[in-house]
């Protein structure tokens, strides 16, 4: 797993992350979801490091990441916080261009992160995410009865207790779908009473000071300045909940955006790692032939 990585603990200024680092060539910054940890991205890293300088971080909040203060407004847990965490790290790594993709909740970190430091993201990948502020305008029955948990996790105090009695039954998973060793890595994680907080208030943040950031964005007119493509899982509910997943970033985007679905779950890079690697490099780097740096 993670073949010829170094295994790193990187202070920030308000942040020390864990980070994943190998391979040679341009940057690619991969950012995961909920409740995993970077080790989601093994499979696809050990590929795409053959032709990219491949970075995986822990959040703020995740795995064995710091965890944020709490505040009012949940600012240290806010998308524009992670965003500026993964500026720092990368220009720690001295890499002050690089393209970016984020999955699920990482999603919204690296739509983040392309809107606020445009000159930095080369390409943005975006898999199973729309903006925050889009998905909230579009809930109706069926959202909040396929995702609830926004509006649960945003609830004070009871969303940990409830998961903190049994993490496993809450979140699932198994060695025999993730591998012993990832799996270990997220089973330290959600056991954490402290990780899961830090899990949670990411949707806190998400209903309060990130849709407002969101709605900014849209009041001033401002767009993803980068070429753009977003992936689905055809085996998951965005296609189902939205129809035309690239019709609602179009707005967001413009003329830049590509997408597709795919033939996989929620979890794509541990289900179909190789698709996700070759759909991945293509975008970020399609008129180089692979392995040279």
């Amino acid at each position: 797993m993670f073949k010829g990585f170094r295994l790193e603990r990187i202070s920030l200024t308000n942040a020390t992350l864990r980070v994943r680092v190998g391979g040679v060539g341009p940057a690619v910054l991969l950012l995961h979801g909920h409740p995993r940890t970077h080790v989601t991205w093994h499979k696809v890293a050990d590929i795409l490091a053959k032709d990219f300088t491949v970075v995986c971080p822990d959040l703020r909040g995740f795995g064995q990441s710091s965890i944020p203060e709490d505040t009012a407004n949940h600012s240290g847990s806010s998308k524009r916080a992670k965003a500026h965490d993964c500026i720092e790290l990368m220009h720690c790594l001295r890499f002050d261009r690089f393209a970016v993709v984020g999955h699920d909740r990482g999603s919204y970190t690296a739509f983040r992160l392309a809107m606020d430091h445009p000159a930095a993201v080369t390409y943005l990948m975006i898999l199973d995410g729309v903006p925050i502020l889009e998905a909230l305008e579009r809930c109706d029955e069926r959202f909040a009865a396929a995702w609830w948990h926004w509006f649960f996790f945003a609830q004070p105090d009871k969303p940990e207790r409830a998961i903190n009695v049994a993490p496993e039954q809450w979140y699932g998973g198994s060695p025999a779908e993730m591998g012993e060793e990832p799996y270990a890595d997220y089973l330290e994680a959600i056991r954490n009473p402290d990780v899961v907080h830090g899990m949670i208030e990411d949707y806190r943040a998400g209903l309060s000071i990130d849709h407002i950031h969101d709605a900014e964005d849209r009041r001033l007119g401002r767009s993803i300045q980068c070429p753009m493509a977003v992936l689905w899982s055809l085996k998951d509910d965005l296609e189902p909940l939205y129809g035309d997943v690239l019709g609602v970033w179009k707005p967001w985007a413009g003329s830049t955006l590509t997408g597709k679905g795919v033939p996989s779950g929620h979890h794509m890079a541990e289900e179909i790692p190789e698709i996700l690697a070759s759909e991945i490099s293509s975008f970020i780097a399609p008129d180089r032939p692979p392995n040279q740096p």
